[in-house]
């Protein structure tokens, strides 16, 4: 007789199933990391394939959305969180690990995600994009993830605000110290406002669309949007925001061009410029850094509304395409051109108003763009401001005696906005140049909470808008 115990059978081997909408946000989270790829250039694409291969619904493009963007918004915070959950140093969990591990940490703590299908859901994408032994991995870490909730393992790795402030702020709000520490000199005040500012980054943006002037009304994209769907801008006159969301690319209006997405800030900018008081000729207008072509588009409009011609300068080709396409079948005259602002084909003194919406850190469109927190660095401000210096210098060159250049920028950062005005003014870096500030604040009619002026600074959690910068200068001599 055996009195051996029966062995169970073996399991059969199961292959992992593959979720698709968690396979689509872990390939754009792996773009973002490989390639320096922006979410929102990748995903795009990526949702409108799987709808029309029937893979996804609009709830199934909504969960990946969020998974994407949420992980990418609150990586500082769960990266904090993972560390804690493991046995060795952050840096040696393969970057791969960690997308799956930070989408999985997402769905325990910022969603409503019960915790079994957050976990299973989470392990189940590990097993067919890492193998079971990472797999296994990732389940003994979300596991002790979900003993508790975010508030409570906040409590556990941010330093208390007491002893280090802005540590304790960039863990909480999931920044890069030194972005924090930026943000809040350029802010200033006290705790408030900084913490504002910082959960607004962290908040998804509406899409804002602009009606060209001229070639579309705020009436019109309402309609068609449906009145469900359509709130007005909060600052400008051309601005319509999607309440609910959706595509906007199947608006005939924004098909056809005459109507685009552009934040509100953006229309602000380009609006506050055509609207500066100017004696004599009013008849050349030039965008001396066009590209991709929002704010063109927009002063395409203002300016063939007068009569006016605009030229739309932007020095890489593949932009200065993007630029064509958005000034497309404007009705005033325009010309676009592949030039570097900085040694300009224009003869000095010959415009009546110029923009120079200049490159700089970004540090104004987080919400849109919450990877570029993580991939920026503090030195990065030093190879930005000698070309923001030029560019400025040659935009108040190229306008004539009594005309008006707008400088811009999508940054908050002092570095990028103010100090290169006054440091232009002042000769610092090159000759002086003789010219003097407008009052912007008057220019953006009924737009609050705007300082103490010349310049202006829009704020997230103030207007609503990216964080952009406008100085408003008049040539002297």
């Amino acid at each position: 007789m055996n009195d051996q115990p029966r062995r169970r059978p073996a399991k059969p081997h199961r292959r992992p199933r593959k979720d698709p909408v968690r396979f689509l946000a872990f390939e754009v989270l792996r773009a973002v990391d490989e390639r320096d790829a922006y979410a929102n250039l990748v995903l795009p694409p990526l949702l409108k394939k799987a709808r029309a291969q029937g893979d996804f619904d609009h709830r199934d493009a909504a969960l990946a959305t969020e998974l994407v963007y949420g992980t990418l918004r609150r990586q500082g915070t769960y990266d904090a969180i993972v560390a804690a959950c493991i046995d060795r140093p952050l840096r040696e969990v393969d970057p791969p690990v960690l997308d799956v591990l930070n989408m999985g940490v997402h769905q325990l703590l910022g969603t409503r995600i019960p915790t079994h299908a957050a976990v299973s859901a989470s392990v189940e994408l590990a097993r067919v994009v890492l193998g079971e032994g990472r797999a296994k991995f990732v389940n003994a870490v979300l596991r002790k993830v979900s003993a508790d909730d975010l508030d409570g393992w906040i409590a556990k790795v941010a330093p208390p605000y007491e002893d280090d402030a802005e540590d304790h702020l960039a863990v909480v709000h999931s920044h890069p110290r030194w972005i924090v520490s930026a943000l809040w000199d350029a802010l200033g005040g006290g705790r408030a406002g900084i913490e504002d500012l910082l959960d607004a980054d962290n908040e998804r943006p509406e899409v804002t669309l602009v009606a060209r002037p001229g070639r579309s009304t705020t009436d019109e994209l309402t309609e068609e949007l449906g009145e469900d769907n359509a709130l007005p801008g909060r600052w400008s006159p051309y601005a319509v925001r999607m309440a609910e969301g959706g595509e906007p690319g199947a608006l005939t209006a924004v098909r056809e061009g005459r109507a685009g997405v552009q934040d509100e800030g953006s229309q602000l900018v380009a609006a506050a410029l055509a609207a500066a008081p100017l004696e004599g000729t009013d008849a050349r207008w030039l965008d001396g850094c066009a590209g991709p072509g929002g704010k063109a588009a927009l002063l395409a409009a203002l300016a063939a509304d007068r009569g006016a011609a605009l030229l739309a300068a932007e020095k890489q080709p593949h932009r200065a395409r993007l630029v064509e396409r958005a000034l497309a079948g404007n009705p005033g005259p325009y010309q676009v051109i592949t030039a570097d602002g900085t040694r300009p084909p224009w003869r000095p003194g010959s415009f009546d108003r110029v923009l120079m919406d200049v490159p700089c850190s970004g540090l104004g469109a987080l919400r849109r763009r919450p990877e570029a927190r993580w991939r920026r660095r503090k030195e990065d401000l030093e190879g930005f401001a000698p070309l923001q210096r030029g560019l400025l210098r040659e935009a108040l060159k190229a306008v004539r005696v009594g005309g008006v250049v707008g400088y811009a920028t999508c940054s908050p950062h002092l570095a990028e906005t103010r100090v290169v005005v006054e440091d232009v003014l002042k000769g610092r870096g090159g000759a002086p140049v003789e010219a003097e500030w407008i009052d912007a604040r008057p220019l953006l009619p009924g737009v609050s909470a705007l300082g103490d002026g010349p310049d202006v600074q829009l704020w997230p959690h103030l207007h609503g808008t990216d964080a952009m910068y406008l100085a408003l200068l008049r040539r002297t001599a």
